[in-house]
């Protein structure tokens, strides 16, 4: 007898994205696999607006000099839609002094998705936040990306940053495997 098939993970109502700034996916100093990253992304958010789920971008605040410096071109937010809400940090976590977590209580959201930049700073530090107060969280693996660290290929410094967030994220394969719905009303 075959085990049935495995259903994908419960609809979220919100979509985190996180840090997909033009700085860091184009030129020299973008993140390994920028091109596929702005895709699973940008088809993430197609499918969170068609759904009418919560759609929130962090944009973080460099330090001067920076490439993610306020003002300059790399600063600037490659996939903001029209009346979607962005919350500017200064932080690795992006509900630390922002009202992040103000907005998904206020529409009622319990599950959310992330995806964006950096694997093991930005994404790991919201994700295990986001865990702490009790929201569900899914991580597709193709939605977020990092620079190599050291002699460490980029890929593999993503995928340690996945696993070292436990067993309470729900990890799936593709972005194509999250589904939306929209926040209660």
């Amino acid at each position: 007898m075959s085990e049935p098939a495995s259903a994908g993970p419960a609809p979220v109502e919100a979509l985190v994205v996180i840090d997909m700034q033009k700085g860091f996916l184009a030129g020299d100093a973008a993140v390994a696999g920028a091109d596929r990253l702005i895709a699973n992304v940008s088809d993430l958010l197609l499918r969170a607006r068609q759904a009418q789920a919560l759609v929130i971008h962090l944009q973080n605040d460099g330090s001067a000099g920076a490439v993610d410096e306020p003002g300059r071109p790399g600063w600037e937010l490659c996939l903001t839609g029209v009346d979607e809400a962005v919350v500017r940090k200064t932080s690795d976590d992006g509900f630390a002094h922002t009202p992040l977590g103000a907005l998904l209580e206020r529409r009622r959201v319990r599950r959310i998705a992330i995806g964006g930049l950096l694997s093991e700073m930005c994404v790991s530090a919201t994700a295990r936040t986001a865990l702490a107060r009790g929201f569900s969280v899914v991580l597709p693996r193709d939605a977020h990306s990092t620079y190599p660290l050291d002699d460490i290929p980029a890929h593999v410094v993503a995928r340690v940053a996945e696993h070292s967030l436990g067993d309470e994220v729900e990890l799936v394969g593709t972005s194509a495997a999250v589904d939306f719905v929209a926040p209660p009303a």
